[in-house]
């Protein structure tokens, strides 16, 4: 194969899924990392994709671009881990717990499959397989139905009418942007709707943001900035928004990286 026939059909992939990784690309094409790397490099240049660690995304477009889970799976991974790692604390045996989708979230779930207990409500394919994959007998996993979006959420009345008679101790929220304007925001209009009731079925909201979700603006907003109890972030996000932040919520955790 030429390579830009390789090239090409790398943007395709990308386009369906929303994001590759070097690995498999180099497996399928039968080259090397780093001329995969290469290929990425050009295609960045030209605007065609963008690159992240290990791979390559779907190029932003604007308030409702929505990448898929694989591509945002493969942004800011040390930033999710220690986000997720100071979340798992706010946990306790026996809580019952929401986890919205997002990669973030998911990074969660995988800290919490051997809490005691635990009572777990999700709109999120992933999570759920998280859990199921654990197999613990004394945790219960609620999964709502609806209909999936590119990001792997199940969202829509189906969702929401499962949400609304739920109460619950703590809903982890994962988000698309945050700003004072906007506050938490998604790209996809029918999982605000959904966001938006498991914001009200909670006791206390705690968003999961790295610092990469300061200033980016989805189409439709789930909940003001002061909506949130707590916002755990990483240690990337600037002293300003920081200082926002502060001024809003009552709990702000930055994590180290």
């Amino acid at each position: 194969m030429l390579a830009q026939q390789r090239q090409a059909a790398i943007v395709d992939r990308v386009r369906v899924a929303g994001g590759v990784r070097v690995s498999d690309l180099a497996g399928e094409f039968g080259v090397s990392d780093m001329t995969i790397r290469r290929d990425l490099d050009l295609l960045a240049e030209r605007g065609l994709l963008a690159k992240v660690h290990g791979g390559a995304t779907s190029a932003d477009s604007g308030s409702t671009d929505e990448p898929g889970f694989v591509a945002k799976s493969a942004r800011q991974l040390s930033e999710k881990a220690a986000i997720a790692a100071q979340a798992a604390h706010l946990v306790q045996p026996g809580m019952a717990v929401a986890l919205s989708a997002g990669t973030t979230t998911a990074a969660l779930a995988h800290r919490l499959v051997d809490t005691a207990g635990l009572t777990v409500v999700t709109n999120s394919i992933p999570v759920a397989e998280i859990f199921h994959r654990a197999g613990r007998p004394d945790q219960t996993v609620v999964l709502t139905g609806g209909v999936r979006t590119p990001s792997d959420a199940l969202v829509g009345p189906v969702a929401v009418g499962a949400i609304r008679t739920l109460h619950l101790d703590l809903v982890f929220l994962g988000v698309h942007g945050m700003s004072v304007r906007a506050g938490y925001t998604t790209p996809n209009l029918m999982e605000a709707e959904t966001n938006r009731a498991l914001v009200a079925s909670a006791e206390r909201l705690v968003v999961l943001a790295d610092h990469t979700k300061w200033g980016t603006v989805g189409i439709s907003s789930m909940a003001p900035l002061s909506a949130a109890h707590t916002v755990i972030t990483d240690d990337g996000l600037p002293s300003p928004a920081r200082q926002t932040l502060q001024e809003h919520v009552t709990q702000l955790l930055i994590t180290p990286t």
